[in-house]
Protein backbone atom coordinates (compact mmCIF):
# COMPACT_ATOMS: atom_id res chain seq x y z
CA UNK A 1 0.00 0.00 0.00
CA UNK A 2 1.72 3.08 -0.68
CA UNK A 3 -0.27 6.97 -1.80
CA UNK A 4 1.45 9.29 -3.75
CA UNK A 5 -0.11 13.47 -3.86
CA UNK A 6 1.16 16.75 -5.49
CA UNK A 7 1.24 19.64 -2.97
CA UNK A 8 2.20 21.83 -5.62
CA UNK A 9 3.37 21.89 -9.08
CA UNK A 10 6.97 20.68 -8.15
CA UNK A 11 6.85 18.92 -4.91
CA UNK A 12 5.53 15.60 -4.19
CA UNK A 13 4.60 13.44 -0.89
CA UNK A 14 4.74 10.26 -0.11
CA UNK A 15 2.76 8.31 2.56
CA UNK A 16 1.61 4.73 4.00
CA UNK A 17 4.13 2.86 2.44
CA UNK A 18 3.49 -0.34 3.63
CA UNK A 19 3.96 -4.21 2.98
CA UNK A 20 2.50 -7.13 4.34
CA UNK A 21 4.57 -8.54 7.26
CA UNK A 22 4.44 -12.26 5.26
CA UNK A 23 5.93 -10.46 2.23
CA UNK A 24 8.84 -8.48 3.18
CA UNK A 25 12.57 -8.72 2.61
CA UNK A 26 11.56 -9.47 -0.97
CA UNK A 27 11.95 -6.31 -2.49
CA UNK A 28 8.64 -4.82 -2.39
CA UNK A 29 8.71 -1.65 -0.54
CA UNK A 30 11.91 -1.10 -2.64
CA UNK A 31 9.82 -1.68 -6.08
CA UNK A 32 6.97 0.90 -4.27
CA UNK A 33 9.37 3.02 -3.77
CA UNK A 34 11.04 3.23 -7.21
CA UNK A 35 7.41 3.30 -9.44
CA UNK A 36 6.18 6.20 -7.27
CA UNK A 37 9.28 8.37 -7.84
CA UNK A 38 8.82 7.70 -11.25
CA UNK A 39 5.27 8.43 -11.66
CA UNK A 40 6.34 11.42 -9.19
CA UNK A 41 8.13 12.53 -11.97
CA UNK A 42 6.11 12.19 -14.72
CA UNK A 43 3.33 14.60 -12.84
CA UNK A 44 6.45 17.02 -13.01
CA UNK A 45 8.03 17.02 -9.43
CA UNK A 46 11.44 17.77 -8.63
CA UNK A 47 11.69 17.44 -5.38
CA UNK A 48 9.79 14.21 -3.33
CA UNK A 49 9.18 14.43 0.59
CA UNK A 50 8.39 11.54 3.26
CA UNK A 51 7.73 11.61 7.35
CA UNK A 52 8.32 8.34 9.13
CA UNK A 53 8.94 7.99 13.51
CA UNK A 54 12.48 7.79 14.20
CA UNK A 55 11.79 4.28 15.83
CA UNK A 56 10.83 2.41 12.19
CA UNK A 57 14.07 1.69 11.86
CA UNK A 58 13.23 -0.94 9.03
CA UNK A 59 12.02 2.15 6.92
CA UNK A 60 14.51 4.38 7.73
CA UNK A 61 16.82 1.69 6.52
CA UNK A 62 15.34 1.62 3.07
CA UNK A 63 14.64 5.58 3.06
CA UNK A 64 18.11 6.14 3.35
CA UNK A 65 19.48 4.69 0.09
CA UNK A 66 18.14 7.10 -1.71
CA UNK A 67 16.68 9.92 0.34
CA UNK A 68 18.68 12.47 2.56
CA UNK A 69 17.22 13.56 6.22
CA UNK A 70 16.50 17.39 5.51
CA UNK A 71 14.65 17.85 9.01
CA UNK A 72 13.28 15.88 12.44
CA UNK A 73 10.61 17.43 14.64
CA UNK A 74 9.03 16.27 17.69
CA UNK A 75 5.03 16.89 18.52
CA UNK A 76 4.70 19.00 21.86
CA UNK A 77 1.27 19.96 23.13
CA UNK A 78 -0.44 22.82 25.45
CA UNK A 79 -3.38 23.84 26.98
CA UNK A 80 -4.59 27.33 27.08
CA UNK A 81 -3.30 29.92 29.85
CA UNK A 82 -5.08 29.62 32.99
CA UNK A 83 -2.23 31.38 35.44
CA UNK A 84 -0.03 33.64 33.97
CA UNK A 85 3.63 33.35 34.32
CA UNK A 86 5.57 35.91 35.50
CA UNK A 87 8.02 36.20 33.39
CA UNK A 88 6.23 36.31 30.47
CA UNK A 89 4.43 39.86 32.13
CA UNK A 90 5.31 43.29 30.41
CA UNK A 91 6.36 41.22 26.81
CA UNK A 92 5.58 42.21 23.40
CA UNK A 93 2.58 40.69 21.75
CA UNK A 94 2.94 39.04 18.86
CA UNK A 95 0.92 40.01 16.35
CA UNK A 96 -0.39 39.21 12.60
CA UNK A 97 1.89 39.91 9.93
CA UNK A 98 0.43 41.90 6.77
CA UNK A 99 1.25 42.25 3.32
CA UNK A 100 3.59 45.38 3.91
CA UNK A 101 5.69 42.47 6.30
CA UNK A 102 6.91 40.17 3.16
CA UNK A 103 9.78 41.88 3.19
CA UNK A 104 10.96 41.75 6.43
CA UNK A 105 9.98 38.15 6.93
CA UNK A 106 12.26 37.04 3.83
CA UNK A 107 15.03 39.00 5.08
CA UNK A 108 14.70 37.16 8.62
CA UNK A 109 14.25 33.68 7.14
CA UNK A 110 17.28 34.22 4.66
CA UNK A 111 19.10 35.26 7.78
CA UNK A 112 18.11 32.20 10.43
CA UNK A 113 20.00 29.45 11.58
CA UNK A 114 16.73 27.52 12.13
CA UNK A 115 15.40 27.81 8.52
CA UNK A 116 18.06 25.95 6.82
CA UNK A 117 18.26 23.55 10.03
CA UNK A 118 14.70 22.25 9.50
CA UNK A 119 15.26 22.52 5.41
CA UNK A 120 13.03 24.89 4.73
CA UNK A 121 9.47 23.43 5.86
CA UNK A 122 6.55 24.51 6.87
CA UNK A 123 4.29 21.20 8.48
CA UNK A 124 0.88 21.24 7.93
CA UNK A 125 -0.03 17.95 10.31
CA UNK A 126 2.03 15.40 9.08
CA UNK A 127 2.56 16.80 5.59
CA UNK A 128 5.92 19.33 4.82
CA UNK A 129 5.33 22.45 2.65
CA UNK A 130 8.51 23.96 1.23
CA UNK A 131 8.00 27.60 2.62
CA UNK A 132 8.11 29.90 -0.49
CA UNK A 133 7.11 33.57 -1.13
CA UNK A 134 3.94 32.40 -2.42
CA UNK A 135 3.12 29.85 0.64
CA UNK A 136 3.80 33.09 3.31
CA UNK A 137 1.58 35.30 1.01
CA UNK A 138 -1.20 33.12 1.62
CA UNK A 139 -0.37 32.30 5.24
CA UNK A 140 -0.80 36.40 6.22
CA UNK A 141 -3.96 36.60 3.85
CA UNK A 142 -5.23 33.76 6.31
CA UNK A 143 -3.97 35.34 9.37
CA UNK A 144 -2.00 32.74 10.35
CA UNK A 145 2.01 34.05 10.60
CA UNK A 146 2.66 35.86 14.10
CA UNK A 147 5.57 38.52 14.14
CA UNK A 148 7.78 39.55 17.37
CA UNK A 149 8.88 42.75 17.31
CA UNK A 150 11.36 44.20 20.06
CA UNK A 151 13.47 46.88 19.99
CA UNK A 152 12.36 48.14 16.61
CA UNK A 153 13.32 44.81 14.91
CA UNK A 154 11.83 41.56 13.50
CA UNK A 155 12.94 39.03 16.56
CA UNK A 156 10.91 35.85 15.78
CA UNK A 157 7.65 34.49 14.25
CA UNK A 158 5.67 31.58 13.64
CA UNK A 159 2.87 30.09 11.34
CA UNK A 160 0.20 28.18 12.93
CA UNK A 161 -2.92 27.35 11.64
CA UNK A 162 -6.37 26.36 13.36
CA UNK A 163 -7.11 22.99 12.81
CA UNK A 164 -9.41 19.61 13.55
CA UNK A 165 -7.72 17.09 15.77
CA UNK A 166 -9.08 13.83 16.66
CA UNK A 167 -10.40 14.90 19.48
CA UNK A 168 -10.60 18.89 19.09
CA UNK A 169 -9.97 21.93 17.53
CA UNK A 170 -6.55 23.12 18.16
CA UNK A 171 -4.18 25.96 16.95
CA UNK A 172 -1.23 23.97 14.77
CA UNK A 173 2.52 25.79 14.64
CA UNK A 174 4.11 24.66 11.46
CA UNK A 175 7.11 26.52 11.87
CA UNK A 176 8.64 28.97 14.53
CA UNK A 177 11.88 30.87 14.77
CA UNK A 178 13.69 33.26 16.60
CA UNK A 179 15.85 33.25 19.86
CA UNK A 180 15.18 30.46 22.79
CA UNK A 181 13.45 33.62 24.58
CA UNK A 182 11.60 34.97 21.41
CA UNK A 183 10.61 31.37 20.56
CA UNK A 184 9.35 30.83 24.02
CA UNK A 185 7.66 33.93 24.45
CA UNK A 186 5.58 33.22 21.14
CA UNK A 187 4.77 29.37 21.97
CA UNK A 188 3.43 30.81 25.39
CA UNK A 189 1.44 33.79 23.91
CA UNK A 190 -0.51 31.26 21.16
CA UNK A 191 -1.89 29.34 24.60
CA UNK A 192 -3.26 32.75 25.65
CA UNK A 193 -5.09 33.49 22.51
CA UNK A 194 -6.98 30.10 22.78
CA UNK A 195 -10.04 31.01 24.35
CA UNK A 196 -11.12 33.70 22.54
CA UNK A 197 -10.35 31.42 19.17
CA UNK A 198 -12.48 28.82 20.59
CA UNK A 199 -9.81 26.32 19.94
CA UNK A 200 -8.83 23.88 22.81
CA UNK A 201 -4.92 23.04 22.59
CA UNK A 202 -2.06 24.52 21.22
CA UNK A 203 0.14 21.48 19.08
CA UNK A 204 3.45 22.24 17.60
CA UNK A 205 6.11 19.94 15.15
CA UNK A 206 8.95 21.23 17.02
CA UNK A 207 12.15 21.33 15.82
CA UNK A 208 14.00 18.85 17.45
CA UNK A 209 16.83 21.31 18.17
CA UNK A 210 17.67 21.92 21.63
CA UNK A 211 17.42 25.47 21.90
CA UNK A 212 13.78 25.37 20.13
CA UNK A 213 12.64 22.22 22.55
CA UNK A 214 14.22 23.98 25.82
CA UNK A 215 11.46 27.28 24.63
CA UNK A 216 8.36 25.16 24.12
CA UNK A 217 9.24 23.29 27.87
CA UNK A 218 10.03 27.04 28.87
CA UNK A 219 6.39 27.96 27.53
CA UNK A 220 4.79 25.13 29.27
CA UNK A 221 4.32 22.72 26.55
CA UNK A 222 5.15 18.36 26.78
CA UNK A 223 6.33 16.30 24.31
CA UNK A 224 4.62 13.16 23.63
CA UNK A 225 7.70 11.47 23.49
CA UNK A 226 7.87 10.72 19.70
CA UNK A 227 10.70 11.85 17.28
CA UNK A 228 9.80 12.03 13.53
CA UNK A 229 12.51 12.35 10.82
CA UNK A 230 11.91 14.47 7.01
CA UNK A 231 13.41 12.89 3.88
CA UNK A 232 13.94 14.57 0.41
CA UNK A 233 14.75 13.23 -2.56
CA UNK A 234 15.83 15.29 -5.87
CA UNK A 235 14.64 14.44 -9.07
CA UNK A 236 16.97 16.91 -10.68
Amino acid sequence: MAHLRMLNATDAWLEGIRVDPAHRHHGIATALDNALLVEAMRRGATNVRLITESTNIASIHMIEHSFNRVGAFAPYKAPPVTTPLNRHNGLETPTLATADDINDIIDYLNNSNIFPAVGGLYYSGFTAYTITDALLEAKISAQQVYLLRRWNRLDGLTIAEPREGRQDKQLFIGYIDGTTESISHIAYALRSKLTNMNLQNVSANVPDLIMVRDAFTGAGYEWDDKIFYTYEYSLV
